[in-house]
């Protein structure tokens, strides 16, 4: 048996289709961002499919409240002892592949997919990465994509250079200890324990990563990259991802003129999915993968 964990902010009816979808083969947790207000019906569609739906974090782009959303889905996939791997993904991403198929991948499968590398050496809209994880931020309580949220990042950026701030030298961590990838994953159970156990338990890393910027996307990266479990990550997480924007979004919303692409190709998952964009994409694929 295996888990699909879904990170969701918006557009329920795609979220309940691709839900819906994915339940066919696999057990489904949605946590949807306590911003977003389901109606009792819609929590009943839900529910009557058989799919898990959590409400519980305010959830602000480039914040902590992603990773804990994430592993309040974790923990109770976890519940199921029955349940083996566990896949990560978003509610604007789609399957790009036969369900049978993607859910075989996995059967007898210890192999870590994650994409990692050390922050120490990546820049993202000009910032060297590494110091979203040396300084501090407080994005649970200031929205970042605001237009206010972008001056106080700058201030900030600014303030802790100017003061040499090195959260890390503080707790004994290295630049070279900290890695970054994007924060979807397929993980076998063993792994998924491990991490529900970091998380929980270490009160290093928490406090470095509840301070940081973007830390969904450094934290697992991190803590695996640190641990015994690397020598079983494979770099390549088999996801459509266009790193263009498009259709007034980065990365691209993706649409029919990238089927070919992914028909070619060797993807488990796509995104960003977004109607009315993606819906002849959305289409075509269903005939390949059911």
């Amino acid at each position: 048996m295996q888990a699909v964990l879904i990170l969701a902010h918006k557009n329920e009816n795609q979220v309940f289709k691709l839900a819906k979808l994915m339940s066919s083969k696999f057990e489904v947790y949605i946590h949807f961002d306590v911003k977003y207000h389901l109606a009792q019906d819609q929590l009943d569609k839900f529910k009557a499919n058989k799919i898990k739906v959590f409400s519980v974090y305010d959830v602000k782009w480039g914040s902590f409240s992603i990773l804990k959303a994430t592993f309040l889905l974790l923990k109770e996939a976890l519940k199921n002892k029955k349940i083996t791997y566990f896949h990560l993904i978003s509610g604007q991403d789609w399957p790009m592949t036969n369900l049978n198929k993607l859910y075989k991948s996995f059967e007898d499968n210890n192999t870590v997919y994650l994409n990692y590398s050390k922050a120490k050496y990546k820049k993202a809209v000009g910032e060297p990465e590494i110091l979203w994880v040396k300084y501090y931020y407080n994005y649970d309580q200031i929205n970042r994509r605001t237009g206010f949220g972008k001056i106080y990042h700058r201030f900030l950026l600014l303030i802790e250079t100017i003061l040499r701030i090195n959260k890390l030298k503080k707790f004994g961590i290295s630049d070279e200890q900290i890695y970054s990838g994007q924060e979807w994953f397929d993980v076998p159970r063993d792994v998924a324990e491990y991490l529900i156990n970091v998380f929980e338990k270490n009160e290093t890393w928490k406090k470095i990563f509840s301070t940081s910027f973007c830390s969904d996307e450094m934290f697992i990266p991190t803590i695996l990259g640190n641990s015994s479990y690397v020598s079983r990550i494979d770099k390549n997480i088999h996801r459509y991802i266009l790193p263009v924007k498009r259709h007034g979004s980065l990365p691209s919303i993706l649409d029919v003129t990238d089927f070919r692409k992914i028909k070619n190709g060797n993807y488990w998952w796509g995104r960003k999915i977004e109607s009315p964009y993606s819906d002849e994409l959305v289409d075509k694929i269903n005939k390949e993968i059911l």
